[in-house]
């Protein structure tokens, strides 16, 4: 999952974010109130861990604005206030889980299992973007109507860059975690492997583009017609522009075609 986490424990943070790290999340820090909504707007995340005790805007106001104005985001409160009171507060307020400090990171862990089983059960199995949509159920995809054929791994690296709507960018890394469930290591073995696995991301986008028809330097068909298209974020990743988001800059001719490097697929496992 997109994790946002919002804790002034400078410690308690880091800790939390290495251990979902670990665990194959994408995730976000920030040690304030406003900043969690900031960061909340522009990163839409699935579940937002959240300290009651910040400064600049209360826990509670947090989770109030967060009822409000982002409502698919599950939100899980972290607090050292006993009082049974505060805790249901917390819960009609629009929490999800309610988790006492001090706790076992394994709880936590499995806190996050079951919201994310719950995100799942009532998630709508159909995405829809541009003229894209993917029936997860079905695992079918269609383009303005027509079937698109996709691989297992295409189907789910598509998945991965609909599920943000468009609203953010799906960086490599991501990508990585979950499509091929590589979480990236340090050091210079593990730099020389993240070079060879983010070939394979950028292989892949360009089978997807294949697919779809259309990249970013033909944003319309022969009959005027927009598609949705993977554009490239340089020094970021990948994001669905979709055609009523896009507008016509990709025509004056300014910018260079995509030319993503395709290398060598030597130890990426087949694609079945």
């Amino acid at each position: 999952m997109n994790v946002l986490i919002v804790e002034d424990d400078s410690a308690l943070g880091h800790f939390l974010d290495q251990g979902l790290k670990l665990d194959g999340h994408d995730v976000s820090v920030v040690t304030d109130g406003e900043a969690a909504l900031e960061s909340a707007a522009r990163l839409r995340p699935e579940l937002m861990i959240l300290d009651l005790g910040l400064p600049r805007m209360d826990g509670i106001e947090v989770l109030a604005e967060m009822q409000q104005h982002f409502r698919s985001t599950s939100v899980l409160v972290l607090t050292g206030r006993a009082e049974m009171e505060e805790r249901v507060k917390c819960l009609r307020l629009g929490a999800d889980d309610v988790v006492m400090k001090p706790f076992s990171f394994h709880e936590l862990r499995a806190r996050l299992q079951a919201l994310s089983r719950r995100r799942g059960q009532f998630a709508d199995p159909v995405l829809r973007f541009g003229d894209l949509e993917m029936d997860r159920t079905q695992r079918r995809v269609t383009q303005a109507g027509c079937e698109v054929e996709l691989t297992a791994t295409e189907f789910t690296l598509l998945e991965s860059l609909m599920r943000r709507r468009g609203e953010r960018v799906c960086s490599r890394a991501e990508l990585l975690r979950e499509v091929w469930r590589m979480p990236l290591g340090a050091g210079a073995v593990a730099a020389r492997t993240s070079r060879m696995d983010t070939n394979i991301v950028e292989v892949y986008i360009n089978y997807l583009r294949k697919k779809l028809g259309r990249n970013s330097s033909a944003p319309r068909d022969a009959s005027g017609v927009c598609h949705a298209v993977i554009r490239t974020v340089r020094g970021e990743g990948y994001l669905l522009d979709a055609p009523e988001e896009r507008d016509l800059k990709a025509g004056t001719g300014n910018s260079p075609p995509d030319l993503t490097a395709i290398f060598a697929l030597g130890g990426c496992v087949a694609d079945v």
